[in-house]
């Protein structure tokens, strides 16, 4: 199955160089690529090439499955909101697909023996995403 075809939307993903010393470059990736048996991930600037073991490369597959489930699920997201409390004992409430548009979303994993932070960038499924 094509699971850029399945979410019906690119989920970027990236980080920054590992050789945080002599290059400055983003790495970054369609995160439906990584379904690939050969997929590398390349830096732009020093062209450095990172293989993902086994484990990483499942847990970003389990969070690729995690993105198309909150797709499948927009039309019960887009009814809910979070509601905070703010000073006076105010609740707020924010529709869950604007937090879901402007949040960054970080996911931390180890990457061999360093743990690194990936950002998540998923464009938004439509224009209705804020009826």
């Amino acid at each position: 199955m094509n699971q850029e075809q399945g979410l019906g939307a690119k989920a970027q993903i990236d980080f920054h160089c590992l050789d945080a010393d002599n290059c400055d470059g983003v790495v970054k990736f369609n995160l439906a690529e990584i379904c690939d048996e050969d997929f590398q991930a390349v830096c732009p600037k020093c062209h450095r090439a990172y293989e993902l073991d086994a484990a990483l490369r499942d847990k970003l597959m389990r969070m690729l499955k995690l993105v198309s489930a909150i797709r499948d699920a927009e039309d019960i997201l887009g009814d809910s909101s979070v509601a905070v409390t703010v000073a006076g004992a105010r609740e707020v409430k924010i529709p869950y697909a604007l937090l879901l548009t402007r949040l960054n979303t970080l996911i931390t994993l180890n990457f061999g023996e360093k743990k690194v932070d990936f950002h998540l960038w998923i464009e938004p499924s439509s224009p209705d995403t804020f009826r």
